[in-house]
């Protein structure tokens, strides 16, 4: 089990971080709002590697049988891999290249509001909780802890369908229409 998951989970990680760290620094010039589309696209696909993780543990390793949980289990440790990848290669990429991400992106929400037509009133409180956000995002354990619920809910609901879609119980004696018949064989 463990090979499978470190296996798929570096596959996974690896992707991340290789798509990130292609995409994230041209995020203001083709647009946040896309940016955040080709970003959680790129976490679905890296994803699908629990789907074929978990499927490749019941077809390779426990002889065409998996249960949910055992599914589970493997879904979720490579989706725990792979969020902690993309956590890392978040904090290399801003603390160390793009420090001046939230200012572009408080920028652009910014300008977003007033195009549709916010109150000063309004566009004023929005700037002051970008401020407020910057300090925060200062931690690297704040900001780790909210670059991690960005895949992990995409992760958790892979894991739940991949796990539901891909168990198979074993098969117990007589085939279910000979149990139902009361058949012996």
């Amino acid at each position: 089990m463990k090979k499978t998951i470190l296996t798929f989970g570096l596959i996974a990680g690896g992707f991340t971080a290789l798509t990130m760290s292609i995409t994230v620094p041209f995020e203001d010039k083709f647009g946040f709002n896309h940016g955040l589309l080709l970003g959680y696209t790129m976490i679905v696909l890296s994803l699908m590697m629990v789907f074929f993780g978990i499927r490749s543990y019941r077809d390779n390793v426990s002889n065409g049988q998996i249960t949910f949980v055992r599914g589970f289990a493997i879904g979720i440790s490579i989706t725990l891999i792979m969020c902690a990848f993309y956590v890392v290669t978040w904090e290399i990429i801003y603390f160390n290249f793009m420090h001046d991400y939230l200012d572009k992106y408080s920028a652009h929400m910014v300008e977003k509001a007033r195009a549709a037509g916010a109150s000063a009133a309004s566009i004023q409180a929005q700037i002051e909780s970008m401020k407020e956000l910057k300090v925060k995002y200062e931690n690297p354990f704040y900001n780790a802890a909210l670059t991690f619920i960005e895949p992990f809910p995409v992760g958790l609901l892979m894991t739940l369908i991949s796990a539901a879609i891909l168990r198979k119980r074993p098969q117990t004696g007589l085939p279910i229409a000979a149990r139902r018949a009361g058949h012996a064989l």
